[in-house]
């Protein structure tokens, strides 16, 4: 930290000390959107009375919320409070044995945050998308069980004792590999963001969506193991010098296919059985997420991991890889993945997702009751390396100041910054800005537009905006 972020933190910490600052903040409603309604949207779709409704199930729930909050204890003189001075139930019985949950869970508490699916994204729910709860982790991992979930017809549950993948097309020798053969190669394990190229697409128009769960919920980090794809195709015998192109296939039913370019993937990709990286050293063949076998929903038993590319490359249930001398077109690259520009073209083959960052708290749905100290706490990553800085502003973009950066800084992963910030009761807006190891700065939707138009679905990296009213009533808002 500088001296100047020093003597900031003491400032703004030594707020605390006053009763009347201390600032409490009321979650975002997680369960605002039932299953009966996500049915009911994808059936008939979202009208603008289903939208009045969904409205309304959201405004309801943060007013709940905040009433459910009890105000802040008071005691007198001689008098305590009984969570400390009595004992509690917890302290004066025999708690539950070892293994009563042989795989273990999240407490009752926290059964709210889970993955949703939005409404109306898709006609069938086998091909939508169930997006993190970003807004209550912490940190930079994502948890098995929270990582967000994008198919396109349904997830399985793949047999690992009859999955082959076959390496084929410009080698020496086309191999097929067992389950086996591939973890007993040499394996690597690293940590990489995985976000869909889609993520941040519905404010490409205007607000859409309420909270960061599914404005930025298509956004996962975890540790990957499998082995360098670098590996596999020396394995084979792949022609490096005339083979340019990966097409990767996928085995659910929707075959899905990509083309992967080897040149700028041979220090970046890994084959995972559970998740891992990108192009030939870095692209892995992954087996293991967060140091266990994949998920299903997540690709088990193998998938690739393409390290800073779009998640749509990473291909779940991986079941061949063929190198080639040009791009196979497959109708998920050239009818889907592209992005209509405002001369009419079309822009393919984006698969980079550029630097990127979101503050999670304070953010939209959530309430600050009080005034006085906060945490401002978010993530930034970039497809293209480190994140080198981050920089949040409380009044729309006027003025900057420069947040904390939470080691470990990985490249092509999540980095987790925090701010300290005492609020006066006025309103605000909060962003952040990330800049990453290459220069590159985040730009505003204003500056996206200008060059991209407002037809697109894929590829929103804009800066994120935060209302705060009075009220301390937050929501999603777009500023120029």
């Amino acid at each position: 930290m500088t001296k100047k972020q020093i003597e900031l933190s003491a400032q703004d910490i030594s707020a605390v000390e006053k009763p009347a600052n201390r600032a409490r903040l009321v979650k975002a409603p997680e369960h605002f959107i039932s299953q009966d309604f996500i049915a009911d949207v994808n059936a008939h779709g979202l009208d603008e009375n289903r939208r009045g409704f969904l409205r309304k199930g959201f405004l309801s729930a943060i007013g709940g919320a905040a009433a459910s909050l009890s105000a802040p204890m008071v005691f007198g003189a001689g008098e305590g409070d009984p969570a400390i001075l009595e004992k509690q139930e917890w302290q004066t019985t025999l708690g539950k044995n070892v293994a009563t949950m042989p795989y273990g869970v999240p407490s009752i508490y926290e059964a709210n945050l889970i993955r949703r699916e939005s409404p109306g994204l898709t006609r069938v729910s086998a091909a939508s998308v169930a997006f993190t709860p970003l807004q209550g982790l912490f940190g930079t991992i994502t948890p098995n069980g929270l990582h967000f979930e994008r198919h396109h017809q349904g997830w399985y549950n793949l047999n690992p004792e009859t999955h082959r993948l076959m390496v084929n097309g410009m080698v020496k020798n086309a191999r097929v590999f067992t389950m086996n053969d591939l973890m007993r190669l040499p394996s690597v394990s690293r940590t990489h963001f995985i976000e869909c190229g889609a993520n941040t697409g519905l404010e490409w128009g205007n607000v859409a969506v309420p909270t960061v769960q599914y404005t930025h919920g298509m956004l996962s980090c975890c540790e990957f193991t499998g082995v360098p794809l670098k590996i596999l195709l020396e394995e084979c015998g792949a022609d490096l010098k005339k083979g340019k192109f990966l097409l990767v296939e996928g085995g659910d039913g929707s075959g899905m296919t990509r083309t992967i370019n080897l040149e700028s993937c041979l220090d970046d990709t890994i084959v995972a059985w559970s998740m891992i990286e990108s192009c030939l050293d870095d692209t892995i063949v992954a087996w293991s997420m967060n140091g266990e076998m994949l998920r299903p929903e997540n690709g088990f038993p193998l998938r690739l991991v393409v390290p800073g590319v779009q998640g749509v490359s990473w291909v779940k249930w991986l079941r061949r890889l063929e190198v080639g001398d040009m791009p196979w077109n497959t109708k998920d690259e050239a009818v889907h993945y592209i992005e209509l520009m405002p001369d009419g073209m079309h822009r393919q083959y984006a698969s980079i997702q550029e630097c990127k960052s979101v503050i999670t708290t304070p953010s939209g749905g959530q309430q600050l009751l009080d005034k006085g100290f906060y945490n401002v706490s978010g993530m930034a990553w970039s497809g293209r390396g480190k994140i080198k800085r981050v920089d949040v502003s409380f009044d729309g973009g006027n003025n900057w100041r420069t947040a904390r950066l939470e080691t470990p800084i990985l490249t092509k992963s999540i980095t987790r910054f925090n701010i300290e910030w005492v609020w006066d009761g006025s309103p605000a807006i909060l962003q952040s800005r990330a800049i990453d190891d290459t220069g590159y700065v985040q730009p505003s939707i204003k500056m996206l537009r200008d060059v991209r138009g407002n037809r697109s679905i894929y590829h929103n990296n804009a800066i994120q905006s935060w209302k705060l009213d009075s009220n301390g009533e937050v929501s999603n808002v777009q500023v120029g």
